[in-house]
């Protein structure tokens, strides 16, 4: 999984969601970056989500690997409804008690008008399922914005979802999530608490 490079939004700390914002400077370099790292052990094949920044990011790393990037449906970001462009501190300001919810329980809240997050995660799994009828075996690379990649990683390996606003904090950009055979997702696997 290589979570996509930074965007100007990224960099200012505005909410990008699903907004069609390409890759900034730091964000190619970034890409370039991870295709270096990737170098050392290419993936047979690469796909990315939809949405410039992952597309441009998958365009580097794909040029610098031999590999042309594909698309998979229902691989886009977490649609973060009327809180895409704000910066997450005027979220904080203008919505305390709902920004402080989200960060405490995203599943508890969604955004005003966006996207559930147990719909996102099924949307995940959907994908993980497919790629796996597609590729049994050899290594496969996805690039995904963030918070996608937060959300991948937790369907897949029940890492720590963390702060879905915090880009920062959810390095590495690579990271391989390693799937055995028999893979149940992460959620499915919780016990429904009520």
């Amino acid at each position: 999984m290589i979570r996509s490079g930074a965007t100007e939004y990224d960099l200012l700390g505005r909410i990008r969601g699903t907004l069609e914002i390409p890759l900034s400077n730091v964000g190619i370099a970034e890409a370039e970056a991870a295709a270096s790292e990737l170098a050392a052990s290419p993936p047979d094949t690469l796909y990315m989500a939809d949405g410039p920044c992952a597309e441009e990011t998958a365009t580097i790393i794909g040029r610098l690997l031999g590999l042309r990037p594909r698309s998979l449906a229902d691989l886009e970001n977490l649609d973060q409804g009327l809180w895409q462009g704000m910066l997450v501190e005027e979220i904080r300001r203008r919505q305390p008690r709902l920004a402080r919810q989200w960060e405490e329980n995203p599943w508890a809240v969604m955004p005003p008008e966006g996207e559930p997050l147990d719909e996102a995660c099924d949307r995940v799994e959907g994908v993980v399922e497919r790629i796996l009828k597609r590729h049994p075996g050899g290594r496969v690379a996805v690039v995904v914005p963030h918070p996608l990649d937060r959300i991948i990683r937790w369907t897949v390996a029940g890492d720590p979802l963390g702060d879905l606003w915090d880009r920062d904090g959810a390095v590495p950009a690579v990271v391989d999530l390693p799937i055995a055979a028999g893979w149940k997702p992460f959620m499915r696997q919780q016990p429904v608490l009520g």
